[in-house]
């Protein structure tokens, strides 16, 4: 099934040290990061650990955010980012806090080429106002959080579908499906016509299970109960009959 996804695998996170190994396994095609990520690596210079990781990752597209809330300050670290290498994505949130739309920023970095990755989207709505904002000629991806669609208890597949249908209209965008939850996500995005998804190092570590025989598994299941309960030298004692 690996070889058969259209899909591009990413790697979401923002251990260094992960990402180096990470970008030597053909299935990983690029990387995401985000401020939560950095700061849960334990990041305390954002601008050090961006270009580290740019120069030990030269050949994947690594995507980047800004953390400024106001429009001026938000467009100039997105110009600031964008130099940092040729490989470099500039997220910018769908939204300011207030949830004042950024389309205009958006619109205006696009035309000067800048290539974004649009993030923390969850409507339609959002997307097709983002998409109508991009040049044509310029690189974009655009993220939808579907897993966390899903968290809602909502089927993330038909928005996801639709959304595929809305980033059609610019040739140089592509749609990412975002917050995977579970392996099975991949085919999901498959499915919905995405042309990436974002996976945490957890569950790409687990990519050689696609395709597993179940039975196998099973049994690899059992056995592992066993031995913990035998490593354990739990007992029970049951009453002679």
């Amino acid at each position: 099934m690996l070889t058969t996804w259209k899909v591009k695998i990413y790697a979401d996170g923002a251990d260094l040290k992960s990402m180096k190994a990470l970008a030597a396994n053909p299935h990983v095609k690029g990387f995401t990061t985000n401020p939560s990520l950095v700061r849960k690596a334990g990041v305390t210079d954002y601008e050090s650990f961006a270009r580290e990781t740019v120069a030990a990752i030269p050949n994947h597209p690594i995507s980047f955010e800004v953390f400024a809330d106001e429009n001026g300050e938000m467009e100039a670290q997105a110009l600031e980012i964008a130099t940092w290498g040729k490989n470099v994505y500039v997220k910018i949130p769908v939204t300011n806090t207030k949830g004042v739309p950024t389309a205009p920023i958006i619109s205006r970095l696009s035309r000067k080429g800048v290539a974004l990755n649009i993030t923390a989207l969850f409507t339609e709505g959002q997307v097709r106002e983002v998409v109508d904002a991009l040049d044509p000629a310029s690189p974009a991806v655009i993220s939808v959080f579907a897993g966390r669609i899903a968290d809602t208890g909502v089927d993330p597949l038909p928005t996801m579908k639709a959304c595929a249908e809305i980033v059609k209209s610019k040739p140089k965008a592509e749609l990412l499906w975002a917050s995977t939850r579970e392996l099975v996500n991949i085919e999901h995005a498959e499915q919905a016509g995405c042309h990436i998804i974002t996976v945490p190092t957890d569950l790409i570590n687990k990519l050689n299970l696609v395709g597993k025989d179940l039975t196998a598994y099973s049994l690899e299941t059992v056995k592992g109960f066993y031995q913990d309960a035998t490593a354990a030298g739990y007992r029970i004692v049951t009453k002679s009959r």
